[in-house]
């Protein structure tokens, strides 16, 4: 088996992080002391400069594809935050 989860797939998706818990830490605390407004803008913002570093733009619809996978669309009155 490859380092990548599905068949046919370039996208890795299995555990790749070094020290995950030192990062998932470092994530926690890029957050602390913002707004939820700033909060996603920050979010936006490393999405952009990884989506940049990755460049590759098939591997970037597969995550996309990816992270959207089994979410239901919203059902609220269609306005957003």
């Amino acid at each position: 088996m490859t380092a990548h989860s599905l068949p046919g797939t370039l996208l890795n998706t299995q555990p790749n992080i070094q020290a995950p818990d030192d990062f998932y830490q470092e994530l926690v605390d890029m957050h602390r002391d913002l707004s939820a407004q700033q909060s996603a803008l920050v979010n936006a913002k490393l999405i952009l400069l990884l989506a940049n570093h990755v460049g590759d733009p098939v591997i970037l619809r597969e995550a996309m594809r990816a992270a959207r996978q089994d979410i239901e669309p919203d059902q609220s009155d269609g306005t957003r935050d």
